[in-house]
């Protein structure tokens, strides 16, 4: 177990300063698994003052014995030997052992105290397996079996669970989250004192809940993540429309319930490894389902779901505070995942409208949010024929077409400089003039365009009609190479 050369540093120097000093919480655990850190606490019976003395290039903002040590300096003094590891610090956290009392808000402490003793520190944590603490020597400071619980692939609550889903709340939400980043199975215990306590997830401030759900959708393991939610009576304070589809049948083109079909969805585009705003598209898209289901059995209808869906989803992201750019995404996404699309019977018109409706931008994360619904849908195959056709029409309204539009000369212009009016010999010079641009692309240019045309209003009508035809024959071969790609890219005929 390797401490990069920066937090290695700061360990001996308070240890030289007389002072305990150990690296503590999620980076041990992590170097424990095998995994490296994405960030690195210390704890030490230093006082604060104390560490900033040994730290000039420190701050300390907060009540709660936290300081801040900016490592950059020491990168340098270690350049060319900094591994990737130390490459990727900025500051490390630096805490006084501390014992906390009184939690009026369910997510801070009222008092604090600094004590001398580590494992006064470390039973005030959240679970056992983050209440580890790494010696420089590699001794590892295991109080609370959290070796073990690590071993055993086990979340379980430092102490009685209920106190410390008392004290914060937000810790609920945080098992979830390590349960499904982690893989790990909460322990009976403690998912059941989550589920006595779950009511005091309503006094947390959304943001922060917000940044725990999106934390536990974008792990490996999401949809096991929202499914603990559910079953630990937290998901009611954080999505519950979602609650709604549970025990909700569907019709001949479905073979999973609205919640299961949902979690499916999810699964997918967690296994695919696709953006949050994917990952949140595919398991809201059906949102709507419960509330537009009408009748029962094979020949259910839910005219309408994807509207009251993006609704409903709005609804959710403005209460959890999703950044506005995100939610606008999402909420498209789940609007416009039910576009109908039948090989033949769809016109260009109407995938152009799509495009609009969507944005270029979020084509590609719709038909992302398509397959996720269709194996969630307990159909085997994520892109059959039609929706890779559907690409290759998007593919081909997207792009500019072979056409006089590429000129950088048009028609108005052409009868300015020649001075005349409408005509045949107009739309013959155009494309006498294209098939000289597509033989050598480098010729667009106003200045070559204006003197080639003066010369062909020199030629005689046969002689122009002629370049004309050619120039027509071309356009079409050139369109017709263009389409014939963007088929083969897309597997279709």
């Amino acid at each position: 177990m390797k401490i990069p050369q920066a937090v290695l540093e700061i360990i001996q120097k308070l240890n030289q300063a007389g002072f305990e000093a150990y690296a503590v919480g999620g980076c041990v655990r992590d170097l424990l698994m095998g995994e490296t850190p994405g960030d690195w606490d210390v704890t030490t019976n230093a006082k604060p003052e104390e560490i900033q003395k040994g730290f000039p290039d420190s701050f300390y903002e907060n009540q709660f014995g936290t300081v801040g040590v900016k490592t950059q300096h020491l990168l340098e003094k270690d350049a060319g030997q900094a591994g990737s590891d130390d490459e990727s610090l900025k500051v490390v956290e630096i805490t006084t052992y501390r014992i906390e009392s009184k939690y009026s808000d369910k997510r801070h402490p009222d008092e604090i105290k600094f004590t001398d003793h580590l494992e006064e520190d470390l039973k005030r944590r959240d679970f056992t397996i983050n209440a580890l603490a790494l010696a420089v020597d590699g001794k590892v400071i295991d109080l609370f079996n959290g070796q073990a619980d690590l071993k055993k692939k086990i979340i379980r609550a430092v102490g009685e669970p209920g106190e410390r889903f008392s004290e914060d709340a937000l810790r609920m939400m945080r098992a979830i989250r390590l349960a499904a980043v982690l893989d790990f199975t909460i322990e009976p215990e403690t998912l059941a004192a989550i589920k006595k306590h779950s009511g005091l997830l309503k006094m947390i401030a959304k943001e922060r809940v917000r940044d725990e759900l999106t934390k536990t959708v974008l792990a490996d393991k999401g949809d096991r993540g929202i499914e603990l939610l559910r079953e630990a009576g937290l998901l009611e304070h954080v999505m519950p429309e979602l609650l709604e589809g549970v025990g909700v049948g569907q019709n001949l083109h479905h073979i999973y319930e609205v919640w299961e079909h949902n979690l499916r969805a999810l699964r997918y585009a967690c296994e695919k490894k696709y953006t949050l705003a994917v990952r949140l598209a595919s398991l809201l898209h059906d949102v709507g389902k419960p509330r537009s289901k009408r009748g029962e059995g094979y020949n259910s209808t839910f005219y309408g779901h994807e509207v009251i869906g993006a609704r409903m989803t709005a609804q959710i992201m403005d209460r959890l505070k999703f950044p506005r750019d995100l939610a606008e995404k999402i909420i498209k996404l789940v609007r416009y995942h039910l576009f109908y699309y039948n090989v033949g019977e769809v016109t260009e018109s109407s995938v152009r409208r799509l495009v609009a409706n969507i944005g270029k931008e979020n084509v590609e994360d719709l038909l992302k949010v398509r397959e996720a619904d269709r194996i969630g849908s307990g159909t085997p195959k994520a892109v059959p024929y039609k929706l890779r056709h559907l690409k290759f029409m998007i593919d081909k309204v997207a792009r500019d077409p072979i056409s006089p539009k590429m000129l950088k000369l048009n028609g108005n212009d052409l009868m300015q400089l020649l001075g005349i009016a409408p005509g045949p010999k107009v739309g013959m010079i155009i494309s006498a003039l294209m098939e000289e641009v597509l033989d050598d692309p480098v010729r667009n240019q106003r200045e070559y365009l204006e003197q080639r045309t003066r010369e062909l209003d020199r030629l005689s009508e046969a002689e122009l009609e002629a370049l004309a035809q050619t120039g027509k024959q071309k356009m079409s071969e050139k369109e017709e190479k263009e389409i014939k790609k963007i088929k083969e890219k897309h597997f279709v005929e």
